[in-house]
C-alpha cells in the first residue's frame, strides 16, 4: 500500500524531531521519510539502552519504532506511591512478566520541590535510577511531568509554595511560566538522558499537561499548550509528545496550538473510566466518529488511551465502595470488567493503551488529595502490597498476544456479523488476511451461540457480563490457522520449534484447525488432547485446565519447523512466561514468576519467585542443557517437546512468623496549647494581603497557613490578647481539606473539637471544605489580664486544580476569628512543620510537637514515657504520643509483604499518623475509615532487623480514644524477590 498523507503525517518532521524520526535506527530500520509502506510485520524486539539511535514514528494504526509496528500495552505506576527504590524493579519485572510492554509514570513537581528553587532527584526521589531500571526491565516508558498531574495528589501534583506565589497558574501567565519552566528544565535534564530515540533508554512518548479542558478555546490556553510543547523540544526531547484528553472532547488535537512549525511530532490521546455498570462505549472504529467520538478526533493517528480505567479510587468513608474500600472496586473492575472493555478497546482500534492503575501504591505522608485516603490501591491488577490478583489474567494473555502476534497492530473495520446474544466486532488484517471477533456479552446470563466464520458454524460460550476473542485466518510463522475457538495468547520461536499458546476458561473445549497441505506428524504431549486430519485441515479439540498445560506436536506437513501448540486455562497461563534474550526466546512454565533469563552457554540463568511448591519446564535456544533458579543450579532432563524439565519441583516460601507488638510507651503533648508555653519563636501572623483565591476577612489579617511558609500537615495558632470580659463565645473560621478538623483551647482549657463532615455521594469530589466553629467561653475565663486563644488545625491537603480556576490555592487553616461580646485585639503566632526532612521530603512531616522534637524517629529516647498495654481506652483532647520497637527475622531470599492493621470500636473518635522508620505511613481514622490497615514498604520496613514504630493519636474529648488492636499483618510472601537495600532513616 503506498504511503497515505494520513501516514505520511506522522513520519516526517522538523530538524529537530528528524533525528529521531528519520535518524539510524540500525538494520531494518528505514529513514521514516523514505518509507512507502508499513506492513504487517515481526514487532520490534524489547527496548533497552543499547547505544544505537531509533526512529520512532506513527501512522493511523499504530506506533512505528525502526520502521516496524508496535503496539503499546502500558500500565501506570507512580514511582512516588513506593517510596522504596529497591521495590520499583519489583513492581517493573512484575508488569514485563504479566504482559505490559511499557510503564507510564507522573512525575510530581510537589514531591521534587520543597521551596521555590530547590529541587530534590536523590533517594526515593531518584527520577534517573528509575528510567534506568525501566530500560533493564525491558520496557518503554511513557513520561508524564505535568506540570499539572492531578493524579490524587496535593494540590494535583502543585507544590505547597506554589500556593502563595503570584500568577494563575495552568495559563499563559508569566510568573507561573518562570516556575514551570524551571520545574520541566529539571525534569527534562534526566528525561534527555533516557531517551530511546537516541539510544541511551526507553522514553518513547512524553505528555504535556494534563486532562486540560480549560481555557481550550481562549488565546492564553493554546498560548499555555504552545509554550509547553516548544520549551519541551527545547529542552532536547524528541520522541512523540502528547496529551490526555478529559474524555472524549476533541481538545488538542493536531494541530489546535502552535506547535513553531513541527507539524509531525503530536498525537492525541483521550481518558476513558467507564462504570462497570454500563455498554462498553466505542471510541473509534464502531463509534458515533467525528470530534467527540474518541480516535475518530485525529484519524491521522493511532488510537491512543492514555488513561483506561484499570480501577478506581475510593474516598474517606468509602462512599463508593460502602465501606469495602478497594476490595469493592477490584470486585467490580474485576477481570470479565477488563475483558469486555479492554478487548472492545482493541477492537475500536485503539493500539495505544495504558491501563490506570497497573500498580497504584500508597499516597504516604500528606501526599494525598482531599479525595482520597492513604492506600491508593485504586483495585489495581498489582494490589498495594504489590501482590498479583485475578485481575492480571486479562492482562497476562492480552499484553503477550499483542507482542507476539503481529496481525494485531494493524486491524481494518470488516464486514458487520451477528450473533445470536452477543454483541460482536469483526476487523481484518489488509496484509494477512487474518479476521478478528471480539465477542461481547452485556447481560446478566450466559450465552451460548454460534459465529459463522471461515466456512463454518464456530460455537462460542460468554458468561454474563464477558468477553471473548476469536480469530481465523492467522498466521503463526509459516503456517495459517483457519479458525481458532480460544484465545491466541502467544507465538514464539524457540530453538528449532515455533511454540504457540491458545488459552481459555476452564473447561471450554478449544478447537483449533491448522491447514496442512499434507498429513502431518502428531504427538500429543497429553493424553486429553483429540485430534483428526481431514483435507488438508488438522482439527485439534483440547479441554482445557483438565490436567493443566496440554501440548501437542505438529510437524512434517511440509514446513521446515516443528510447531507445538500449547493450551492452557485462565490458572495456567498466568504460569507461562515468554522471555527475549540475544540468544534467542524462552517460554518457561511453572514458577509464580519470571523475574530474569539469561543464557550463557549452554547454562540458562532464571530469577523469579514461587509460592508453593512448583515444578518448571523450558522451551528456549538450541543446546541448553542446563538451568539455574535464583542462582542455584537445578538438575534437568529433556523431553520429547524439545523442553528441559526439572528432575524436582521447586521449593516454595517458607513460613514467616511475624510478633506480637508490645512494650508500648506513651506521652501526652501540645504544650501549645498552655498559656505559658513560649511561641516567641513563631511566626508573626500578620500579614494583610495573599495571594489566596480565599478573601481575607476585612479588619484581620492573613491567617492562612501557606503564606507563612507551612505548606503540609498540621499547623497551630496562639492568639494573645488582654481583655476577655463579657466575651460569651469565640467563632473560628477555617478552611481544610476532607475529614478537616480543628481544636481549641483558652488558657489551656479545652473548649472543643470541631470535624468537617464524612463526604457522601454528593460531595465526594469536594476538595476544599470551610466551616465555622463555635465554641462557648466559660464565665470562669472571661476575666481581665492576659489570655491565650490556642487552635490546632488538622489541615489535610490542598485541592487539585482539574477545573484550572486555582482552586490548589484556597485557604488552609484558621481564615477567620471572631467574638462575641468582646472584640479584643489580637496578636497572632503561626507554627508549623519543621525545615523538610533531607532524606524523606518535605511531605512526611506536619507541624505537631512531636514531629517538631523527633518523636517519631528512630533513637529518641523515650525511656522516661510511660509503659502502657494496648487496647486503651483515654479521654482527652489532643495529640498522645506511642512508641514501641519489634524485630523482624524473614528469611533472605524471602519477599513478604507486611502491614500494619488497627482495630477499634468504630464509635470511638479519634485519628492516628503511622510513623515506621521515621517515615509517615499514613493516617488512620477509626471512626471513618475503610482503611484499616497500610502497607509497609520493604526497604522502610527493615525485615532482617530492628524497627521504630510511632503513633501520633489525635483524640477528642466527645468520646473514649484508642488505639484498640495494632498488629502487624503478613499480606503474602514468595520465595524470590529482589534485593532490598534499607533506606537511609535517621533518627534523634
Amino acid at each position: 500500500m503506498a504511503l497515505s498523507r494520513r501516514s505520511f503525517s506522522a513520519l516526517a518532521s522538523t530538524a529537530a524531531l528528524g533525528l529521531a524520526l528519520g535518524g539510524s535506527g540500525g538494520p531494518g530500520a528505514p529513514s521514516a521519510f523514505a518509507a512507502r509502506s508499513v506492513p504487517t510485520g515481526p514487532p520490534p524486539p524489547p527496548p533497552s539502552a543499547d547505544g544505537r539511535r531509533h526512529s520512532v514514528g506513527f501512522d493511523s494504526y499504530s506506533l512505528l519504532v525502526d520502521g516496524r509496528r508496535l503496539v503499546l500495552w502500558s500500565g501506570e505506576m507512580h514511582p512516588f506511591r513506593l517510596p522504596s527504590p529497591a521495590l520499583w524493579r519489583d513492581v517493573l519485572q512484575k508488569m514485563r512478566a504479566y504482559g505490559f510492554n511499557a510503564v507510564s509514570v507522573y512525575v510530581a513537581w510537589n514531591y521534587h520541590s520543597p521551596a521555590p528553587g530547590r529541587y530534590d532527584f536523590a533517594g526515593v526521589r531518584d527520577l534517573d535510577l528509575f528510567l534506568r531500571m525501566a530500560a533493564e526491565t525491558g520496557l518503554y516508558v511513557i513520561l508524564r511531568p505535568g506540570p499539572y498531574i492531578n493524579a490524587e495528589v496535593d494540590g494535583g501534583g502543585f507544590p505547597g509554595w506554589l500556593t502563595a506565589t503570584e500568577g494563575t497558574a495552568r495559563t499563559a501567565d508569566p510568573t507561573y511560566l518562570k516556575h514551570v519552566d524551571e520545574w520541566l528544565g529539571h525534569v527534562d535534564a534526566i528525561a534527555a538522558r533516557h531517551l530511546f530515540t537516541r539510544g541511551r533508554g526507553t522514553v518513547l512518548l512524553y505528555q504535556i499537561e494534563n486532562e486540560y479542558d480549560a481555557h481550550v478555546d481562549e488565546p492564553t490556553g493554546r498560548a499555555y499548550m504552545s509554550h509547553l510543547y516548544k520549551k519541551v523540544r527545547a529542552d532536547g526531547i524528541d520522541v512523540p509528545l502528547f496529551h490526555n484528553d478529559k474524555g472524549r472532547n476533541g481538545h488538542w488535537t493536531p494541530g489546535s496550538f502552535d506547535t513553531g512549525g513541527e507539524k509531525r511530532g503530536w498525537l492525541y490521546g483521550f481518558d476513558g473510566y467507564p462504570s462497570p455498570s454500563q455498554t462498553p462505549p466505542d471510541w473509534g472504529y464502531f463509534g458515533s466518529g467525528g470530534k467527540t467520538g474518541g480516535a475518530s478526533a485525529s484519524p491521522r493517528t493511532p488510537g491512543f488511551m492514555p488513561e483506561s480505567g484499570g480501577g478506581w479510587f475510593d474516598p474517606w468513608g468509602g462512599a463508593w465502595s460502602k465501606g469495602k474500600g478497594y476490595a469493592e472496586s477490584r470486585r467490580t473492575r474485576d477481570a470479565a470488567y477488563e475483558r469486555r472493555f479492554y478487548l472492545t478497546h482493541l477492537a475500536n482500534g485503539i493500539t495505544v493503551h495504558n491501563v490506570y492503575m497497573a500498580f497504584g501504591g500508597t499516597s504516604w505522608g500528606w501526599l494525598p488529595a482531599p479525595v482520597v485516603y492513604t492506600s491508593y490501591d485504586y483495585g489495581a491488577a498489582l494490589d498495594e502490597g504489590r501482590l498479583p490478583t485475578e485481575k492480571l489474567v486479562p492482562m497476562h494473555q492480552i499484553g503477550h498476544m499483542l507482542q507476539r502476534v503481529p496481525d494485531f497492530a494493524r486491524l481494518d473495520r470488516a464486514a458487520d456479523v451477528k450473533v445470536r446474544g452477543l454483541t460482536t466486532y469483526h476487523l481484518k488484517n489488509p496484509d494477512t488476511g487474518a479476521h478478528v471477533y471480539v465477542l461481547r456479552n452485556d447481560g446478566g446470563q450466559e450465552v451460548s451461540s454460534t459465529l459463522r466464520a471461515a466456512g463454518a458454524d464456530l460455537p462460542v460460550t460468554v458468561p454474563a457480563r464477558d468477553a471473548r476473542l476469536m480469530v481465523t485466518g492467522l498466521t503463526l510463522g509459516q503456517r495459517k490457522v483457519r479458525y481458532s475457538t480460544a484465545q491466541p495468547m502467544l507465538f514464539l520461536n524457540a530453538g528449532r520449534q515455533d511454540v504457540a499458546v491458545f488459552c481459555g476458561p476452564q473447561g471450554e473445549l478449544a478447537r483449533v484447525v491448522l491447514e496442512a497441505a499434507q498429513e502431518p506428524l502428531v504427538t500429543r504431549m497429553s493424553q486429553q488432547a483429540a485430534y483428526a486430519y481431514d483435507r488438508g485441515l488438522l482439527r485439534l479439540t483440547v479441554p482445557l485446565g483438565a490436567g493443566g498445560l496440554i501440548g501437542v506436536r505438529v510437524e512434517g506437513d511440509g514446513n521446515g519447523r516443528p510447531l507445538l501448540l500449547l493450551f492452557a486455562d485462565e490458572a495456567t497461563s498466568t504460569r507461562l512466561w515468554p522471555y527475549d534474550t540475544p540468544s534467542g526466546s524462552l517460554l518457561v512454565h511453572g514458577p509464580a514468576l519470571l523475574r530474569t533469563a539469561t543464557v550463557r552457554g549452554s547454562t540458562v540463568h532464571l530469577t523469579g519467585d514461587t509460592v508453593g511448591e512448583t515444578g518448571l519446564e523450558m522451551w528456549g535456544p538450541r543446546g541448553i542443557d542446563g538451568v539455574t533458579w535464583n542462582g542455584r543450579a537445578v538438575p534437568v532432563s529433556a523431553t520429547g517437546s524439545g523442553s528441559v524439565r526439572a528432575a524436582a519441583p521447586l521449593p516454595g516460601v517458607p513460613e514467616v512468623a511475624l510478633p506480637a507488638l508490645g512494650g508500648w510507651r506513651m506521652r501526652a503533648e501540645n504544650p501549645e496549647s498552655g498559656p505559658g508555653f513560649d511561641d516567641s519563636a513563631w511566626k508573626a501572623a500578620d500579614r494583610t494581603s495573599s495571594y489566596s483565591t480565599t478573601p481575607v476577612p476585612k479588619g484581620q489579617p492573613v491567617l492562612f497557613a501557606d503564606d507563612y511558609g507551612f505548606h503540609y500537615g498540621d499547623v497551630w495558632y496562639r492568639g494573645a490578647f488582654t481583655e476577655a470580659t463579657g466575651i460569651e463565645s469565640v467563632s473560628l473560621s477555617y478552611a481544610a481539606g476532607t475529614q478537616g478538623l480543628l481544636m481549641a483551647w483558652l488558657d489551656g482549657e479545652p473548649l472543643g473539637t470541631h470535624r468537617l463532615p464524612v463526604p457522601d455521594n454528593s460531595t465526594i469530589r469536594q476538595g476544599s471544605w470551610s466551616e465555622t466553629a463555635v465554641f462557648p467561653v466559660r464565665e470562669a475565663q472571661r476575666g481581665p489580664g492576659r489570655h491565650v486563644l490556642s487552635v490546632l488545625v488538622r489541615r489535610m491537603q490542598h485541592d487539585q486544580d482539574g477545573s484550572a480556576r486555582d482552586t490548589h490555592k484556597a485557604a488552609r487553616g484558621l481564615t477567620a476569628v471572631a467574638f462575641k461580646g468582646g472584640a479584643p485585639k489580637v496578636r497572632w503566632r503561626i507554627q508549623g512543620e519543621a525545615a523538610p526532612d533531607p532524606v524523606r521530603g518535605p511531605l512526611n512531616n506536619g507541624g505537631l510537637y512531636g514531629e517538631r522534637e523527633g518523636w517519631h524517629l528512630p533513637g529518641f529516647a523515650d525511656r522516661d514515657w510511660e509503659p502502657v498495654a494496648f487496647p486503651r481506652a483515654a479521654r482527652r483532647q489532643g495529640v498522645t504520643w506511642y512508641r514501641t520497637t519489634f524485630r523482624l527475622a524473614v528469611e533472605q531470599g524471602v519477599d513478604a509483604s507486611i502491614g500494619l492493621t488497627l482495630d477499634d470500636d468504630r464509635y470511638r473518635s479519634y485519628r492516628a499518623q503511622i510513623f515506621l522508620n521515621g517515615w509517615n505511613m499514613g493516617q488512620y481514622i477509626n471512626d471513618v475509615g475503610p482503611q484499616h490497615t497500610f502497607v509497609l514498604p520493604n526497604g522502610i520496613l527493615r525485615t532482617r532487623g530492628t524497627n521504630t514504630l510511632a503513633l501520633a493519636v489525635l483524640s477528642e474529648f466527645t468520646t473514649l480514644s484508642g488505639p484498640g488492636q495494632v498488629r502487624l499483618t503478613l499480606l503474602g510472601a514468595a520465595a524470590g524477590g529482589v534485593p532490598v537495600t534499607p533506606l537511609p532513616s535517621p533518627g534523634r
